[in-house]
């Protein structure tokens, strides 16, 4: 099976996850779950999930027993998007082609909105992982990426670099932090409900923190070029309101070289699984390759 009807397998199983774990009691009010579910289950790329599912894989787990995961990391990455489209954060109008969640909704119900998908991540593990102990590892795991050391601090170094030009370090370490933990996390997460070794999980753990820089700097790119890595260099546009982009710093061409070194460390990463990290292989090159 190709990649990409592979991933679309598995965005249908996490779209489903995902309707399930939203369907609230009544003691959710109705606009607070409309809310909830207006971001949650807008069309999105599932990268998250789709990491956390394919390693499941690759190590020789079911990815089904891994679809509580799934859903938790995608609820905790909308939350981040919520909150950081708020007039506070970003001030966005737009998010995944629709009104973002304080423009449909209103300021007060997008926070609560952003709220509640946190906490309800962590009720879905708590309440569906098993075993207990492999459950409190994926929590852990998730609370680290996602939390003060983590995403939360990536958003806030980022915050802080809009008034400020940053260093190459700076750059990489606000990314590792706001993008990379949360994606080197499904990985991680995945590996755990597979039950595999330690050295297994570090070597996911690479892949992960590889392919998340690669993935902004095919972000930056595509920003900047509008086009592919693997076409040509395109007309370079101007950066993103100042802020310090790959290409602003190093060029488009030393970008390009860059992600395609990330790439190749994160297949060596997990070159130890042979063929069952195909899939996974695949992903990272798909990084690099997409024109959106």
């Amino acid at each position: 099976m190709q990649l990409s009807e592979h991933l679309q397998e598995l965005r249908t199983r996490i779209e489903l996850r995902l309707c399930e774990d939203t369907q609230l009691t009544v003691d959710c009010p109705d606009r607070l779950r409309e809310s909830v579910r207006y971001s949650l289950l807008a069309a999105g790329k599932r990268v998250r999930p789709c990491l956390a599912l394919m390693a499941c894989e690759a190590c020789g787990g079911d990815p089904t027993v891994a679809l509580p995961v799934a859903s938790a990391l995608e609820m905790v990455h909308t939350y981040s998007l919520i909150h950081d489209d708020l007039p506070a954060m970003d001030d966005d109008d737009l998010r995944r082609g629709q009104p973002t969640n304080h423009i449909k909704f209103g300021e007060s119900t997008a926070i609560l909105a952003g709220d509640g998908l946190l906490t309800l991540a962590f009720e879905v593990i708590a309440r569906d992982v098993k075993p207990a102990e492999v459950a409190v590892a994926c929590i852990v795991d998730l609370a680290s990426a996602a939390g003060v050391e983590g995403m939360v601090a990536g958003q806030q170094a980022d915050l802080q670099a809009e008034t400020e030009q940053s260093t190459l370090a700076e750059l990489e370490a606000i990314h590792r932090r706001k993008t990379g933990r949360l994606l080197t996390c499904a990985l991680t997460m995945g590996g755990r409900i597979a039950q595999t070794d330690l050295n297994t999980l570090n070597n996911l753990k690479i892949y992960g923190e590889s392919v998340g820089l690669a993935f902004q700097i095919a972000d930056d790119l595509l920003d900047v070029t509008g086009e592919t890595m693997k076409m040509g260099k395109g007309v370079q546009k101007d950066d993103d309101h100042g802020k310090s982009t790959y290409p602003s710093l190093i060029g488009i061409d030393e970008s390009r070289r860059r992600a395609r070194i990330l790439i190749d460390q994160a297949c060596a990463a997990i070159a130890p699984l042979g063929e069952r990290g195909n899939y996974l292989k695949a992903l990272a090159t798909y990084i690099i390759e997409r024109d959106h």
